[in-house]
């Protein structure tokens, strides 16, 4: 894949990179790589999703057991009514 930046840009990248005895490619893709695995960014997210473990079946219903305990009865009349 190839992509065109400003010539700015890619000055700022080679000072960068010469600071840092890398390739402008290497710092690009690094920073490229920061944005997307930043803890909060939808992919970081999905991927810590998909490291979890599944919940034991008696998880599960310790869970549900919990919700249920924790409900309290509907009523139609406000607080201020």
């Amino acid at each position: 894949m190839t992509i065109q930046i400003p010539d700015d840009l890619a000055h700022g990248l080679e000072g960068i990179a010469a600071a840092q005895h890398k390739s402008v490619e290497q710092v690009a893709v690094e920073s490229l790589r920061s944005l997307v695995n930043r803890p909060g960014s939808p992919e970081a997210l999905l991927r810590a999703f998909r490291e979890l473990k599944h919940p034991s079946a008696a998880a599960v219903d310790d869970l549900e057991a919990a919700i249920a305990a924790g409900r309290v009865p509907v009523r139609d009349e406000g607080a201020f009514d």
